[in-house]
């Protein structure tokens, strides 16, 4: 009987493996007739290159600098100042680097209270590194108080926000 039972586990066995076989063989054929389907003209080329340039275009210029100052140089450079009188123009100067076509290069100044003080901006349109200032003037004089300076590029936050006081 021992003899019985170990050859019905092996014919068992045996025919498991066939019919595995034979089922894999059916799925390795229906495959390879769906790789012609996938190569037909009806579906088109993955356009997944195509996606990152326009972020790419976003990202082309960076903000490498922003100085806070009172006057500008010819070359558009600012010497840096912590200390503003009120009647003091504040100009945010922003160095970029790269390649920007009508980017939105943006300055904000808050007030110690959170209010906002001022917010301007430019177009920027440059293929190489480049400075762009914005100057806040206020006629009537900026309130005594700790001031900070933020800088946008097409709405995000960009550059180190730079904080000073008027006294």
């Amino acid at each position: 009987m021992k003899k019985t039972s170990i050859s019905t586990a092996v014919l068992a066995a045996l025919l498991a493996t066939v019919a595995l076989a034979g089922c894999k063989k059916k799925e390795d054929t229906a495959d390879n007739n769906a790789q012609p389907a996938a190569m037909t003209p009806a579906e088109p080329a993955p356009m997944t290159p195509a996606a990152p340039e326009p972020m790419a275009a976003a990202a082309a210029v960076s903000v490498t600098q922003v100085t806070v100052g009172k006057t500008a140089a010819a070359d558009k450079s600012v010497a840096t100042a912590a200390l503003f009188a009120p009647k003091d123009d504040i100009i945010v100067s922003v160095r970029t680097d790269g390649t920007a076509s009508n980017a939105n290069v943006g300055a904000k100044l808050t007030f110690q209270d959170g209010q906002v003080a001022g917010e301007n901006s430019q177009t920027l349109n440059t293929t190489a590194a480049e400075t762009t200032n914005i100057t806040f003037k206020n006629a009537k004089g900026w309130p005594a108080g700790k001031y900070r300076a933020e800088v946008m590029v097409d709405g995000k936050a960009a550059g180190t926000p730079q904080e000073f006081e008027v006294k």
